[in-house]
């Protein structure tokens, strides 16, 4: 991928200072507004490429909408529950987070949560500050020898077993993700929710907030877990059902509870905070020295790594850039896009497309089907009405545009290695296109059937035709466009003599009309690469 300028930044939210200086230290502008109002922060949004946030921030779809220049949001932090991922990718803005800047404090406080539940510490700590003297009524139980089911078992969850382990207790897990002998080289047997809430003594949840996990702890996995489960949350209000954890409180099926989360921050609904069997924290997970530092620094690093071409860490709505940071594939993605441009360029009258087959071939290419596929498609949607397509927003763009896309690799078949091949499906009709890049440079070496004999170099202003063979073709076509003040740079004509063919030629400039070609050729079509 070609490095993405970044040249301002806004910092919504108090980060550490270290991100601001980094930014600044590798020639970006840097501006600090905290606690802007959403108005305010619409009204700002649009001078900045880029905005860095920690959870305060909303960064809703009217926020996104409102940023015409915004390329990246940078999360200072774990999760962007705070951001509409979906408004940002739709806009072809990269939303990107700190994965491990707050994995150690996040899993230290669930931990302490734990021990908390296991010894009643705050609760006697509160009766000892009351003048109270009371060693029976905190009467607690040992961590060593319990179960404790770790549901997700990502970067802190396995932080948190480790921990654990340490106290003697046994660690089961679920994760749809993990495979089962990773987690078990961390000491964690892995088994399915049903079969881990019976076994459990304590249950903390590590899970992103999705549908798929939202009130996963509930009246109904309550009821199938041991009579007195101690719980704890740590990562997402609303993972555990908050009406069915203070009815398990109340009926005992629940013996305690760490929340360090809530559905409503801060809660307007005190009765889980108050319960004497809950001990509550004002969403401290990452407020540490460390994390804070940590994870402002790892957002600027990594905004800085993007910039500068080396990588990309973090991004969770772009994963087709990944492995495009490389001069290989920098040349791959200028190919899609070139074939794709061509035949948006070729078939402009056959539009809408219904179908697109993309396939790689060749062993160079097996690993870029994926960013091949979307480099082709922004090639193709590129000029459409207010259309702005990228790498990280072309495939919604098609779908949303009822556009059916496949990819397929295949091996190399001699000398055919590394080509991309592309066959659009438009108006009844098959149009079809292959390119491959030859010296650093894209080349098309077919289109619509037309072989050509010398590859075609998808550089600067290129004008194609499609006619039959004829002696006085290119001359009757040279002349016409020297009346334009056109000059032919280039000429690249079909290996096959007979018939309607596509020609190639290169041009000082395009033409202003192409309808002066008609009497000469077939079709006509004209861009610049």
């Amino acid at each position: 991928m070609a490095p993405i300028s970044i040249k301002t930044v806004l910092i919504s939210e108090s980060v550490d200072p270290r991100c601001k200086t980094i930014l600044e230290e590798n020639g970006i502008r840097v501006t600090e507004k905290p606690n802007m109002k959403k108005d305010e922060l619409m009204a700002q949004i649009k001078d900045y490429d880029g905005l860095v946030v920690r959870s305060a921030t909303k960064v809703t779809a009217d926020v996104i909408n409102a940023a015409d220049n915004l390329k990246i949001i940078g999360r200072a932090g774990t999760g962007v529950d705070n951001v509409d991922v979906d408004a940002a990718t739709k806009k072809g803005i990269i939303v990107m987070n700190t994965p491990s800047g707050n994995t150690i404090s996040a899993a230290e406080l669930t931990c302490a949560l734990m021990m908390s539940l296991s010894r009643n510490v705050p609760q006697a700590a509160m009766s000892m500050k009351q003048g109270n003297w009371d060693r029976k009524k905190f009467m607690g139980a040992e961590l060593y020898g319990k179960v404790l089911g770790i549901v997700g078992l990502g970067r802190i969850g396995k932080e948190v077993s480790s921990r654990m382990q340490s106290f003697g207790m046994r660690t089961i897990g679920y994760d749809p993700i993990t495979p089962t002998e990773v987690s078990a080289s961390w000491g964690v047997e892995q088994m399915s929710l049903e079969q881990l809430w019976p076994h459990c003594d304590y249950i903390t949840v590590h899970t992103p907030l999705m549908p798929s996990t939202v009130g996963l702890l509930n009246d109904e996995t309550f009821a199938k877990c041991k009579k007195g489960v101690k719980v704890v949350n740590c990562a997402r209000g609303g993972i555990i059902d908050e009406d069915a954890l203070l009815r398990a409180l109340e009926s005992g099926q629940c013996g305690g509870a760490g929340l360090d989360v809530f559905v409503e921050e801060p809660p307007k609904n005190r009765s889980l905070i108050e319960h004497p069997n809950v001990v509550s924290c004002p969403h401290l997970g990452a407020s540490t020295k460390e994390a804070q530092a940590r994870c402002g620094e790892d957002i600027a690093l990594q905004i800085v790594d993007m910039v500068k071409g080396k990588s990309l860490v973090g991004a969770v709505n772009a994963p087709v850039l990944v492995s495009t940071f490389s001069q290989d594939a920098h040349q791959l993605i200028k190919l899609g896009e070139a074939v794709g441009a061509v035949l948006q360029s070729c078939t402009t009258s056959k539009k809408p497309f219904k179908h697109v087959q993309i396939t790689t071939q060749g062993d160079c290419m097996k690993s870029s089907t994926g960013y091949m596929t979307s480099s082709v498609l922004v090639g193709l949607l590129n000029h459409e009405s207010g259309c702005c397509p990228n790498l990280i927003n072309v495939l919604s763009l098609a779908k949303e545009s009822g556009i059916t896309v496949n990819q397929t690799h295949c091996a190399s078949d001699g000398a055919a290695s590394g080509v991309c091949k592309v066959e659009i499906g438009a108006d009844g009709c098959s149009f079809k296109a292959s390119g491959s890049v030859h010296g650093g440079v894209p080349v098309l070496l077919e289109l619509s059937d037309s072989v050509f004999r010398q590859p075609v170099s998808l550089t600067g202003n290129l004008l194609f035709f499609k006619a039959s063979a004829s002696p006085q073709l290119l001359s009757s076509v040279a002349g016409l466009l020297a009346s334009e003040g056109v000059e032919i740079e280039s000429f690249s004509a079909p290996a096959e003599r007979s018939g309607d063919l596509w020609y190639c030629v290169g041009v000082s400039s395009l033409p202003t009309d192409l309808g002066a070609l008609k009497p000469l050729v077939k079709e006509a079509a004209q861009l610049t690469i």
